[in-house]
């Protein structure tokens, strides 16, 4: 029997659970666990036999705490290759206002620049709290954080973009030369 547990913001217990708890036994169902959540806490606790599906689980709970909507989250169980990466700013910015202008550059004019990110780089990003999420394919995942690093760190949009840009480029080359 494998075990783990993790807190979770009370605010998103509730998605966590799902309507009607359609998205908790959905987790319980695609990893063979058994969820159970003190929502006073804050803290979910995933058990099973198996340890990569408790593991699986808690990456989809993780991600759920997040932000990630319960179909974005849901990729992690499409493919083991799949992962979550978090970046914390709590390092970066010290003040409200500047945590609010770093996640202002990350996510962009009505959520532009970070559908730009996810579109380049075929990940699914989500910005909460103090904390930026990844879900993605390893290398995508880690060129998306250098992307949003150069974003807090205040380089240009357009750089940003044409880094993307330039990384998709190398990505598909090196695609064609593994295959040709």
């Amino acid at each position: 029997m494998t075990m783990q547990e993790l807190k979770v913001a009370s605010d998103r217990i509730g998605v966590i659970i799902g309507k009607g708890g359609a998205t908790r036994r959905a987790i319980e169902e695609k990893a063979e666990v058994a969820i159970t959540i003190d929502s006073t806490e804050g803290l979910v606790t995933i058990e099973g036999e198996e340890t990569v599906g408790v593991l699986r689980a808690t990456e989809v709970v993780r991600a759920l705490g997040r932000g990630f909507s319960p179909e974005r989250a849901f990729r992690l169980f499409d493919d083991e290759d799949i992962y979550l990466d978090i970046i914390d700013l709590s390092n970066v910015a010290d003040t409200p206002q500047k945590m609010n202008r770093i996640r202002g550059r990350i996510i962009g004019r009505d959520g532009k620049a970070r559908g730009q990110i996810e579109n380049m780089t075929q990940t699914s990003i989500s910005i909460y709290g103090k904390t930026v999420g990844i879900i993605g394919l390893p290398e995508p995942v880690q060129t998306a954080r250098k992307g949003i690093e150069m974003l807090v760190e205040g380089s240009d949009h357009a750089n940003v973009f044409a880094f993307l840009e330039r990384r998709k480029k190398e990505a598909k080359e090196d695609l064609i030369s593994y295959y040709y």
